[in-house]
């Protein structure tokens, strides 16, 4: 099976034993405490589920100022984005050895995780605005990304965690969410050697259905990891719980059987196309896929990166040794009214733009708020059925 990143095998910083968790918790009722942001409890939990291998903990300014700025930790360390733990205020915290960190997004604010206090550090708006200007490569208030990563404090404490639950994923997200440890376990239990991976932050429609199937088949996989953002999103995009029903309809209709595993994990979108391209390739690796499907556009959000740039940064930016995962480059995808199926574009040079069906996510949208079903070359019936639904139930 493919290796982590760094590491010979996975280390997630989930506290399982029974006994250790018991008293890690018992412990954290008595320690100073704090609610740390939706992005720090993100990276708690992907560090948490093992996905951030070989993390530790929370990154220095330095360490995250080098990954923005170089894609490596001052130890050489490969690692795309910051993983930072920002806050507004450390009066209480400072003398203290030992923290809780309370979760921001579960009814009570709940105990995430134990850390040890290696810095506390104060970010410069100049350090803020290049991390800002390198990861989302814009520093526009407008860009969701932007605006989430700014609205957190500007004090950064450092140092490894133990953690001690997953927030409301694992509650919520039961049949879906999944630790990299659990993905890897189940890869094995299939018996598959090649395993592609395919990020959505979206339902499914009939040209991503027919990108999963041509990876598999180009590259001979085994099998494909649906693996969806269980996360927070930007105002308009469709909820988790919709996408999952979405998603597990068109796997059973339109895969053959054991071609397909569906699972999701706990992250905020951050929306920073080409460097979160990287991150997106860094945590599949750890999870056990030997490759990823990156389109066009690949997490991206309106018009602040170019349709391939996803890809680009693979040959311009990411060191050649850095990972092992391959990259599946994948072309606009559209049904061809010639060959009544779905192709890539580039695959297809002797159609005109009349030849294909092109429907952008927005004019879908619209059609779906109006109680239209989208064209069946554009999305499966009963895929566009449980959409029809979510968004007649909105009005």
């Amino acid at each position: 099976m493919i290796k982590p990143v760094g590491s010979d095998t996975l280390q997630p910083l989930f506290v399982y034993d029974t006994d250790k968790h018991h008293a890690l918790m018992h412990e954290a009722e008595s320690l100073p405490s704090v609610i740390i942001s939706s992005q720090a409890a993100g990276n708690a939990v992907m560090l948490g589920a093992g996905y951030f291998n070989p993390l530790k903990g929370y990154m220095t300014v330095g360490d995250a100022m080098g990954c923005a700025e170089h894609m490596k930790m001052s130890n050489g360390s490969f690692f795309p984005v910051p993983v930072l733990c920002l806050l507004e205020s450390v009066d209480e915290l400072r003398g203290a050895g030992r923290i809780a960190l309370r979760d921001p997004n579960v009814e009570g604010n709940p105990i995430l995780a134990v850390m040890d206090i290696n810095t506390i550090e104060q970010v410069s708006d100049e350090q803020m605005e290049t991390m800002t200007r390198r990861v989302y490569g814009t520093t526009d208030p407008e860009h969701p990304g932007v605006a989430a990563f700014n609205s957190q404090g500007r004090y950064a404490i450092s140092g490894p965690i133990q953690v001690l639950n997953f927030s409301y994923f694992q509650t919520d997200f039961p049949d879906t969410f999944r630790t990299a440890v659990e993905i890897r376990n189940e890869i094995q239990e299939r018996g598959w050697q090649k395993i592609v991976a395919f990020q959505t932050r979206n339902p499914m429609h009939r040209a991503h259905e027919e990108l999963c199937k041509m990876a598999m088949d180009a590259v001979k996989a085994d099998g494909v990891v649906i693996h969806m953002l269980l996360g927070k999103l930007k105002p308009g995009d469709i909820p988790a719980p919709v996408r999952d029903a979405a998603i597990r309809k068109m796997a059973e209709l339109y895969f053959p059987p054991n071609t397909v595993c569906i699972t999701g994990y706990g992250f905020d979108m951050l929306y920073a196309g080409p460097r979160e391209a990287v991150l997106h390739a860094y945590f599949r690796q750890n999870m056990g896929a030997t490759h990823f499907i990156i389109g066009r556009d690949h997490a991206g959000v309106g018009d602040y990166y170019g349709a391939f740039d996803a890809q680009t940064i693979f040959d311009t930016e990411v060191p050649a040794d850095a990972l092992d995962i391959e990259i599946f480059r994948a072309d606009h995808t559209a049904y061809s009214k010639k060959l009544n199926r779905v192709v890539m574009m580039r695959d297809a040079p002797d159609h005109s733009k009349e030849d294909f069906v092109l429907l952008s996510g927005t004019k879908v949208r619209e059609m779906l708020g109006q109680g239209m079903a989208p064209p069946p070359e554009f999305s499966r019936p009963e895929v566009a059925e449980i959409l029809m639904n979510y968004y007649q139930s909105l009005n």
